[in-house]
């Protein structure tokens, strides 16, 4: 096999927290509309919801407090107070204030990694909210180039690859979404490896790749380093 050269990483709930305050969110967008609802599925409409705008508005707390406010229309036929709204507004804007609280391991990984190998970032959502989370995780430093896209697919990993690495055969891509980073980065010729979040988004899930030479598994970044050596092994 060629020699991995590139480690791409995806940055939410790969290299910090982030689906937590998601779900911190979805509580307190139910108890906001407890007064105004007795639907059962709320949590469940609200998910199909913010799944069916992502083509209009895209991943991250923006796209996701506008869908928060279409559920909250629909679900009291408009009868949800405007200062109900008001609320949901601060909900979501709150969801960009949140601490950056890097994942365990983090750190360690990428001292270790950036001196052997050429590091990019690859992550999906809101701009200027990404921009923020980064500078906060004061990680930055390691990553040679930095790509915010509005969606991943083998398309965007290609132009990605093509730009900023050697090509998608010397490349790894590292992420906790088996839909967005590990399948499409294998599409696109490169290698990938799977770091689980307990709690991902059901969106991102997808059945892991079969008999895959290009892929494995890992529980945290801390074997980033020697799980890269291994898939490097004929």
């Amino acid at each position: 096999m060629a020699r991995i050269t590139t480690i791409a990483l995806d940055a939410n709930d790969t290299l910090w927290q982030n689906e937590q305050y998601f779900r911190l969110t979805e509580q307190r967008f139910a108890d906001l509309l407890r007064d105004y609802t007795d639907a059962p599925d709320l949590n469940d409409r609200l998910i199909a919801s913010v799944s069916r705008d992502l083509q209009h508005y895209g991943f991250g707390a923006k796209g996701y407090t506008l869908s928060m406010i279409e559920t909250a229309l629909k679900v009291t036929d408009h009868r949800v107070p405007g200062s109900v709204i008001a609320e949901i507004l601060a909900a979501g804007r709150e969801l960009l204030s949140y601490p950056v609280q890097t994942l365990p391991y983090v750190d360690a990984a990428l001292e270790q990694v950036h001196r052997t190998h050429r590091l990019i970032l690859v992550t999906k959502g809101d701009l200027f909210d990404q921009e923020r989370k980064l500078a906060a995780s004061g990680l930055a430093d390691y990553f040679a180039a930095i790509e915010i896209v509005s969606d991943k697919s083998p398309k965007t990993y290609a132009r990605i690859f093509a730009q900023h690495t050697e090509g998608p055969e010397h490349t790894v891509m590292v992420g906790n979404s088996l839909r967005s980073d590990i399948l499409p980065a294998l599409a696109a010729g490169a290698f990938a490896i799977y770091v689980p979040h307990d709690l991902t988004w059901s969106y991102e899930r997808a059945e892991e790749p079969r008999d895959q030479p290009r892929y494995a598994r890992i529980e945290h970044l801390g074997t980033l380093a020697e799980t890269i050596e291994n898939l490097q092994t004929p």
